[in-house]
């Protein structure tokens, strides 16, 4: 079985619990504007590779993994998108006792991923924004599948780790804070909220596909108001760093 990846990263540290292997792959229906790997959008793009010649890549870093509680994580783009390839990959990493993360959207809009998910031990749930209209324009793409997906995962006792892009002007703004806070604090089997601070570091990548950056000239969010949204999640019982 082959697949398409963008990229991949070794000795990772933010993408799930200890040093992650971290597998990027090729294609996401999204288009955040803030999205800091434009080139991965396409699948036409990208690293044609196999379930094996992957596996070799992840066993060369397997003390590490090991002696650090860590693991793989699949990114992207959108792992959805190849979800048989992922799946064949986590089952093969469920052989080795390597811990498997599944780096996620949750834009689901047909049968859920159950088969993945089984091979699955924690999802990283990437929610954009609660308010639906706000949510097309930041994203392109109706929230209602990723709501949807975030329920099953709730109904089916996943393990979740949901992450927010804190963006000045757009989601930092304590009415969808709230919003989105009282959404998660009605999950179960979330561990941990994860506030993103947003940052321009793919800014570069968008002028050289020659797409238009519309959130050019905005800054990083302040500490104080990482701090709020932080403060916020916290008032509805969640986990948050």
């Amino acid at each position: 079985m082959t697949g398409k990846i963008h990229s991949f990263e070794t000795f990772a540290t933010a993408d799930g619990p200890g040093i992650r292997f971290v597998l990027f792959m090729q294609g996401c229906p999204l288009r955040c504007m803030y999205c800091h790997n434009p080139d991965s959008w396409k699948m036409t793009d990208g690293t044609v590779v196999t379930i094996d010649g992957i596996m070799d890549e992840i066993l060369k870093y397997r003390d590490f993994l090991d002696t650090s509680r860590g693991g793989l994580t699949v990114s992207g783009g959108e792992p959805l998108l190849q979800r048989e390839f992922v799946t064949a990959l986590f089952a093969r990493c469920r052989e080795e006792g390597i811990h498997t993360a599944l780096d996620t959207s949750g834009y689901v809009t047909g049968d859920m991923p159950d088969g993945l998910l089984d091979v699955t031990d924690l999802v990283l749930l990437d929610l954009k924004c609660a308010d639906e209209q706000l949510h097309r324009e930041l994203t392109g793409v109706s929230a209602e599948p990723i709501h949807r997906f975030a329920r099953h995962l709730s109904d089916t006792g996943k393990k979740m780790w949901v992450r927010h892009v804190l963006v000045p002007g757009i989601t930092d703004d304590d009415a969808l804070l709230e919003q989105l806070a009282r959404f998660i604090s009605g999950l179960s089997g979330v561990e941990l909220v994860e506030i993103l601070p947003f940052h321009t570091m793919g800014e570069y990548k968008w002028d050289a596909l020659g797409y238009p950056y519309r959130l050019r000239g905005v800054a990083p969010p302040s500490p104080e108001r990482v701090q709020n949204a932080i403060d916020i999640m916290r008032r509805h019982g969640l986990a948050v760093r």
